[in-house]
């Protein structure tokens, strides 16, 4: 890898996500407007909010980074971009790690748009730091930003792409302890949900809102997120194709 080509990927990334105003309120407000959904549908229940908000600031950026990232890496390869530019010294490890870097740093600041929202104006209430909510959260984009690239090496049309959300990102959304609690459900689901990262994260997220101090867990959960992360960018370079016809 080079990181002189790697860090110029990454601001043409830059510039191309700054001109698309779509994927930008994407990004950053669709979290924002589902979060204040979430509220006035529990706000009734001041734990189950909490509980729920705090899972969403999680859920949402790796849901929301894996669409943009999958769609983004096919149009660069139908559209000859990556023929081109693998003309140039650039290699697909640089690629991949640029791309996480550029998503990474736009993950950061919708992770940090929506935490200040839910903490100041949805009242979410944790134990523990808004800014390790913002740490996980950045985490878990980066993850949904990891196994999109990786699964957009197996679609030829953006159609394609978008049906990688049932098989890839759905089951970990139901298995990450949103809807029931990861020690309640069957032992098979329960051993099912811990072999998919996004569980950690969820789990991650849990200890900053029971713990006023980063725990263990909280940390172990965090490096098993950011671990799938390296392996899927690495997979991904192996899998990655310069054009799709």
């Amino acid at each position: 890898m080079s990181v002189r080509l790697t860090l110029s990927t990454t601001g043409r990334v830059l510039g191309q996500l700054r001109h698309d105003r779509r994927s930008i309120g994407l990004l950053i407000g669709a979290p924002l407007l589902l979060l204040t959904l979430i509220y006035f549908m529990f706000e009734k229940n001041g734990p189950l909010l909490d509980r729920v908000l705090l899972i969403m600031l999680g859920v949402f950026p790796f849901l929301l980074m894996f669409l943009v990232t999958s769609i983004a890496m096919l149009r660069e390869r139908t559209s000859g971009t990556l023929e081109r530019l693998f003309t140039t010294p650039l290699g697909k490890l640089d690629l991949l790690f640029a791309y996480g870097l550029a998503f990474g740093l736009a993950a950061t600041v919708q992770a940090t748009v929506a935490t200040t929202v839910a903490y100041w104006l949805l009242g979410l209430d944790t134990a523990g730091n808004g800014a390790l909510v913002v740490l996980i959260a950045v985490a878990n984009a980066l993850l949904g930003v990891g196994l999109g690239l990786l699964c957009s090496a197996f679609a030829r049309t953006e159609f394609q792409a978008v049906q990688f959300l049932p098989v890839v990102v759905l089951p970990q959304i139901l298995l990450s302890g949103l809807f029931v609690p990861r020690a309640d459900m069957a032992g098979w689901l329960d051993g099912v949900s811990t072999a998919m990262p996004l569980a950690h994260g969820v789990e991650a997220l849990q200890e900053v809102g029971a713990s006023a101090d980063a725990t263990g867990d909280l940390w172990r959960g965090y490096g098993i997120v950011m671990g799938c992360v390296v392996l899927a960018l690495v997979l991904a370079a192996g899998t990655l194709r310069r054009r799709t016809a």
